[in-house]
């Protein structure tokens, strides 16, 4: 893995974020908070998990400490209230990112999980996981917010890339 590549992996999964908000934000107050059939409840509660995993990851990798607990949906009343969090930890990821060189992707990462056991992996796999697990949750909250009327559209890694190619205006920020 080199930093270039994984920088484009969190260009891919920042587009396709700002597609799920935006169709999120087509939703009324009470379909956001909605219990659905979903692994974390509701919509609000997926994006807020997703949100809170990449924080998460983030200080783990950065900072070098493992926090005890995830966000608070609570703390996110509105699609609003999450993208603005989420346009904050896209610019500290970024900044992240952007300090790695190809040798520090390759080294291993001790850290702690919020149940407290400790485990090692190596950074690149880490970073790689949590685009993963953006795409396994962003595919579920698709599939609610196309039933409640408000699709996305198709998230594909490839359309990303032929937008961007065709000089798409949703490029990095």
């Amino acid at each position: 893995m080199n930093v270039s590549d994984l920088m484009t992996l969190y260009d891919y999964n920042y587009w396709a974020n700002r597609r799920i908000l935006a169709a999120a934000a087509q939703l009324s107050p009470e379909e956001l908070v909605a219990p659905q059939n979903l692994s974390w409840g509701s919509i609000r509660d997926v994006l807020v998990h997703t949100l809170g995993a990449e924080w998460l990851w983030r200080i783990r990798c950065q900072e070098h400490r493992s926090p005890s607990t995830m966000l608070d949906p609570q703390q996110f009343p509105t699609v609003e209230s999450i993208a603005t969090r989420w346009a904050e930890e896209e610019k500290a990821m970024r900044a992240y990112l952007a300090s790695l060189t190809e040798d520090n992707l390759s080294q291993p990462l001790a850290y702690v999980t919020t149940a407290g056991r400790p485990f090692s992996s190596t950074l690149w796999h880490i970073l790689v996981h949590v685009v993963n697990h953006g795409t396994q949750h962003r595919a579920e909250i698709a599939q609610v917010l196309t039933q409640l009327g408000h699709s996305p559209g198709d998230l594909d890694m490839i359309l990303y890339d032929r937008e961007m190619a065709e000089g798409g205006s949703d490029s990095p920020s």
